[in-house]
């Protein structure tokens, strides 16, 4: 195990400090304040496995506070306060359940040092003398913790859990009014005994005040007898009612021709030349021309949620800072210079969970969310409420934008002409649950591509619903109308196909006809099935497309999440290449329907939150030309409202 030794709870002579790889704390600047080596066998890879959780948590925005690389964990801490970031190497083996406590005891030991340097001018640059301190706290925590391992263990109590404690503080305010309504009853009780009782002694001192009390308790108590007495009277018989005449039905409709002549609507004779499907190929060209070169280029942002430049700006001092999402925050009273800590963010993180979930955004991921923008804010001073509003939107759009923002740009016209110069073609593959519209926007990219100056082939893989392959026929066909002379074909075998064969005879057909692009269309499928999942993985694992799609709606919720997650794990489990070592996964994302959500654009969140992958496309209607790029301004705006 490296030279550590493994073995828990901790033998008589051995220490913390022989369990830990490397502690360091450093600032957000990059200037190394102190750092200590424990066992540290590994010192490249405890470096290394620092800088990758720094690059994960830090510089991408992980919600969580550790990492895990190879066999060694890292647990950072930051102060943001002082800009200092706290982090501690282990073993990953090790599963040791005091870091936590350690990173406390050290934050706060250090900080006020720090602090006191800052003041008195002393601030060093190349390490400090702590060594002495940070070994007393270490053997202070493996002390406490030898205690509580000897220890009996006891139940704990209910009132010590957090449970409890939220319980208290949510009804505290019930308690309080439970408590006023108690004594006002007792009040009210004590003041109709001493009215018995007075009646039997002489009169008080003041007279006037008792009657003006008995004729309220006998005013009270006559109205009482009244409605009783009310209530027992017999109810009267009820007035009838007139009869209303009842509405005439629906009557039934008659047709022309009784139903009888089927000549309109029979499409099973050979169709004309200039129809296909009973859809006139010719009045089609008209219309399609008008949209020829409309798509030339790189796709434009969708622009439907943009919000206006002037709920924007900032204006008239602090009057927008209280509007809108973060208008609730105008209940938290912060004096001068005061720092945030989680209990003034509290309310603010609840409000702001609520709201991400009513924009369609997954509750895991709000919570995710809302941990992030805690650790980002916890520990900085605001001078005012205005600081805190502004600085608290600037984090989340900050936070937003991270997670749309794409780690690695997928552009597929480039990518498309450096395959051409392979001589070889593009493969896209989409994939998705039944009736997202897998094959609408298949059509959408095809248009697309085509007006860029590329040959298409279409792939009808989805050999199991009926009309499918006609749907795409129908697709190719009005496309072959703009872009004549094989532009763009169906290559299709019918039904009841193996899909992973079909996709593979289709690419190589592409690359004897020099086709530049291949996009296949596939069945589709819950993300629950397993054959037809195992199908899925045989067919992207066979054929190795250039770019494989998850097709979804943007009008879900948690279920996106969900379909996004096993699609992805069942590529991962199935599709592994022994020749290339690699496995298959998501690409991108196609975000269908998005132009029907308004602002609820939650669900674009959840998905690249999940697997870390670009939005690729938007569909935003029915039209080939509604496809877009996602404008990652607009969707942080529109989840800002």
């Amino acid at each position: 195990s490296s030279g550590i030794n493994a073995e828990w709870p901790l033998r008589p002579g051995e220490h913390i400090v022989d369990m830990l790889e490397l502690f360091t704390i450093f600032g957000k600047g990059g200037i190394v304040l102190f750092c200590f080596q424990g066992a540290c066998t590994q010192l490249v890879l405890s470096t290394t496995a620092i800088n990758e959780a720094i690059k994960n948590i830090l510089i991408q925005g992980a919600s969580s506070n550790s990492h895990v690389h190879k066999n060694l964990s890292v647990q950072l801490k930051q102060d943001n306060e002082f800009e200092l970031v706290f982090a501690v190497a282990v073993q990953k083996m090790l599963q040791l359940s005091y870091l936590d406590k350690l990173l406390d005891e050290i934050h706060l030991e250090f900080r006020d040092r720090y602090k006191n340097e800052l003041r008195d001018g002393t601030l060093w640059l190349n390490g400090c003398d702590f060594d002495s301190d940070f070994r007393g706290i270490l053997t202070k925590i493996e002390n406490q913790n030898r205690i509580q391992k000897a220890a009996p263990r006891a139940m704990k109590q209910f009132t010590e859990s957090k449970k409890f404690e939220k319980t208290a503080t949510a009804n505290k305010a019930m308690f309080e009014q439970d408590k006023s309504v108690a004594s006002t009853a007792a009040r009210l009780a004590s003041s109709v005994i001493s009215t018995v009782s007075g009646s039997e002694k002489p009169a008080p001192t003041t007279p006037a005040a008792q009657p003006a009390e008995m004729s309220e308790i006998e005013i009270a108590r006559a109205n009482m007898k009244k409605k009783m007495a009310g209530g027992r009277k017999g109810k009267k018989p009820a007035e009838p009612k007139e009869k209303v005449p009842k509405k005439k039905g629906k009557e039934a409709r008659h047709w022309d021709m009784g139903g009888k002549s089927t000549e309109g609507i029979d499409f099973s004779s050979p169709a004309p030349d200039s129809t296909t499907n009973g859809h006139d190929t010719r009045q089609w060209g008209e219309e399609g021309a008008k949209l020829k070169g409309c798509m030339s280029g790189d796709l434009s942002g969708f622009e439907g949620h943009q919000s206006d430049e002037e709920e924007e700006d900032v204006k008239g001092g602090t009057n927008n800072a209280n509007t809108g999402m973060f208008s609730f925050l105008k209940n938290i009273n912060l004096s001068t210079q005061q720092t945030i800590t989680s209990e003034y963010l509290e309310p603010v993180l609840d409000k702001l969970k609520e709201h991400l979930t009513s924009k369609n955004v997954a509750s895991e991921i709000s919570e995710q969310l809302c941990s992030s923008l805690e650790s980002s804010l916890v520990g900085k001073s605001y001078s005012t409420f205005t600081g805190l509003s502004a600085t608290a939107k600037s984090a989340l759009s900050e936070s937003l934008t991270k997670i749309l923002s794409p780690k690695r740009r997928v552009n597929v016209l480039r990518d498309v002409m450096d395959a051409k110069s392979k001589g070889r073609p593009y493969v896209i593959t989409f994939c998705g649950v039944n009736g997202v519209g897998k094959s609408t926007n298949l059509a959408k990219v095809c248009f697309w591509l085509l007006d860029n100056g590329y040959r298409v082939l279409v792939v009808g893989g989805d050999t199991f619903r009926a009309g499918a392959v006609e749907q795409l026929r129908t697709h190719v066909t009005r496309l072959s109308v703009l872009y004549p002379n094989e532009q763009v074909q169906l290559y299709e075998r019918g039904y009841g196909k193996d899909p992973a064969g079909l996709a593979y005879e289709a690419i190589k057909y592409a690359r004897e006809r020099r086709y530049d692009v291949v996009l296949v269309d596939t069945a589709g499928r819950m993300q629950d099935n397993e054959p037809l999942m195992r199908a899925l993985s045989k067919l992207v694992a066979l054929n190795k497309p250039d770019l494989t799609l998850f097709v979804g709606e943007a009008l879900v919720g948690n279920e996106a999440v969900d379909q996004l997650v096993k699609f992805n794990q069942s590529l991962i489990d199935n599709s592994h290449s022994a020749e290339a070592g690699t496995k298959s996964v998501i690409d991108g994302i196609l975000l269908t329907k998005f132009d029907c959500i308004d602002d609820k654009v939650g669900a674009a969140i959840s998905m690249t939150y999940i697997t870390g992958q670009p939005i690729v496309f938007v569909g935003t209607g029915q039209q080939y030309p509604d496809l877009k790029s996602l404008n990652v301004k607009s969707v942080v705006s529109a989840l800002l409202r």
